[in-house]
């Protein structure tokens, strides 16, 4: 799904979702990513049962500080583990099917918020 948004100089913004991947900045990444308004990295995770403290070290540990994690938990909305959400320290963490939060990353990376997305691929 095409999700186009004009991005802020500098942002890198999901334009569309599916068949496995995300188009972020014009590139095609397939499988999982973890986004950052600067840098995309692959996320070895194809379920939320595969999301571990290890797994988010890279939000945890990102520089500047992420303030809020979207959760991209596939097709369906998912919970997350409490443990994981402590592993994280002081990052807010919001949980949602993996369309909604393309498009909720695009509006906070758009406000020039500190953001991340860890999203996992769906079909």
């Amino acid at each position: 799904m095409d999700i186009t948004r004009v991005a802020a100089a500098g942002r890198l913004l999901v334009q569309s979702y599916g068949a496995g991947g995300f188009k972020v900045a014009g590139a095609r990444h397939q499988g999982s990513i973890l986004l950052f308004p600067d840098k995309i990295l692959p996320w070895s995770v194809a379920a939320m049962a595969d999301v571990t403290a290890d797994s988010l070290r890279p939000v945890a540990d990102a520089d500047p500080p992420v303030d809020v994690l979207i959760i991209g938990c596939g097709a369906r909305h998912g919970r997350l583990a409490p443990s994981l959400s402590e592993a994280l320290g002081g990052v807010a963490v919001d949980v949602m099917a993996t369309g909604p939060a393309c498009r909720t990353y695009n509006v906070l990376a758009g406000e020039d918020r500190r953001v991340a997305a860890a999203l996992i691929a769906i079909d």
